[in-house]
């Protein structure tokens, strides 16, 4: 199997979607016979760094720097143009324009993302459709069975609609620091219990709960990991105490922060994924729970595959300060709670490796190349009056946010965790 791995932005790239790309890259590439990445550079020492970080050869896209949106839509009209394109028996990419580029000039596809586009952009949902109903679209790798059911909504036939959970990097976890010794490396007090997030601080992450959760809890130091510069977060931060930001730190400078955690923090918030759509089950998720340190989550559906509460996990009511109080003072104050959550999630880490989820695609890919063409997918009445209905929607948020991604239709259902003894 020879695959053409096509991604649109330039790299290196901080970017959760492009680790997530390059690394499942890197990890399928020993399990094809011949792998190239297709990929935009401004120049040729752009495209050794890309080959470097892929572990492949990296092919330079005819494409301009920026802006982005030309960047993109040079990456695919000029993608054919590649011999490796004719030599590849698949394009892998996480585009959808790039995808139908490639179908069109008769190559096959893999398609591999986390956003559930039928429903962020419902114009698209007619194209979307044709495109992965296409016989030589031959699979949707979902990041979770949430935007896998998406597009099951939308009549994309199953077969072609595998969910393949994200993973980590065990290396960047090699050396488990005792939690004592990385506070102190990080300048935190043995006795002073510590919450820390790592990730982007930004208002679209449901970091306003956590810093409203500090205020109320001001015998916890809380080290949100992560700051760019001086924005919301970081200004009503500045109003509370046990509060520490800290600037993005490069992968091996974050494990003492993880190792310093009492209680690892994914904010606990509807909001990204209903309000913004811009986080469908966190990449970090897998990282934290390879860590061996508890976990706090909220109970929102996309967080719900992997993470179980009071077995892997503690998960509490989204956007609700008291709850997420209740459950850090649950963790931090139950040595046996936090050991049982911690070692749990320990013991379910070793399913979500980068190595597993290059195995798993691995698999499907070999899997539905073999199989028998499927049938199309109907687009029915009921799709198309959702459809108009949906664009509409679309078209109004769109002219008011003057954002392009539409948000859920309503607020997701309000969890509902069984009562335990620390409720």
């Amino acid at each position: 199997m020879k695959i053409l791995f096509a991604f649109e932005n330039p790299l290196p790239n901080p970017q959760a979607d492009a680790e997530v790309f390059v690394t499942t890259a890197s990890y399928l590439a020993p399990l094809t016979t011949q792998s190239w990445l297709h990929v935009p550079s401004a120049n040729s020492d752009g495209c050794v760094a890309a080959a470097a970080l892929a572990r492949m050869p990296a092919i330079r896209a005819f494409a301009p720097s920026r802006p982005a949106a030309v960047r993109h839509l040079f990456c695919g009209l000029t993608i054919a143009l590649r011999r490796e394109f004719r030599d590849a028996d698949l394009v892998y990419t996480r585009n959808l324009w790039v995808a139908w580029v490639a179908v069109l000039f008769g190559q096959r596809v893999v398609f591999d993302h986390y956003r559930p586009w039928p429903d962020q952009v419902p114009p698209l949902q007619l194209w979307i459709h044709r495109l992965m109903c296409n016989r030589r679209f031959i699979v949707n790798i979902c990041h979770s069975q949430y935007t896998r059911n998406r597009y099951l909504d939308l009549g994309i036939p199953r077969a072609k609609l595998h969910c393949v959970h994200n993973g980590f990097e065990p290396q960047r976890l090699r050396a488990p620091i005792p939690l004592d010794a990385a506070k102190a490396q990080i300048g935190i007090g043995r006795d002073r219990k510590t919450a820390v997030y790592t990730g982007r601080i930004n208002p679209k992450k449901g970091l306003d709960t956590v810093i409203e959760a500090a205020r109320r809890l001001p015998d916890h130091e809380f080290v949100l990991v992560g700051s760019s510069g001086n924005g919301p977060i970081e200004t009503l931060a500045k109003t509370v105490a046990n509060v520490r930001i800290v600037p993005w730190q490069t992968p091996d400078a974050l494990a003492p922060y993880i190792f310093a955690a009492d209680v690892l923090l994914i904010p606990p918030s509807r909001r990204p994924l209903a309000a913004f759509g811009s986080t469908v089950l966190p990449l970090k998720v897998f990282l934290y729970m390879a860590s061996g340190r508890p976990i706090v989550a909220g109970d929102t559906p996309d967080v719900r595959e992997v993470l179980r509460h009071g077995e892997n996990a503690f998960l509490c009511r989204p956007d609700c300060p008291d709850a997420l109080v209740t459950a850090i003072r649950a963790v931090t104050s139950d040595a046996r709670l936090s050991e049982h959550l911690a070692t749990t999630a320990l013991a379910d880490s070793r399913d979500f490796t980068w190595s597993t989820r290059a195995q798993r695609i691995a698999a499907i890919i070999t899997d539905r190349l073999q199989a028998a063409p499927v049938e199309p997918g109907m687009w029915s009445r009921t799709h198309f009056r959702a459809w108009l209905s949906q664009s509409w929607r679309w078209a109004i948020h769109l002219v008011r946010n003057h954002s392009w991604v539409l948000p859920p239709k309503a607020a997701l259902a309000a969890s509902s965790l069984p009562p335990t003894e620390h409720e």
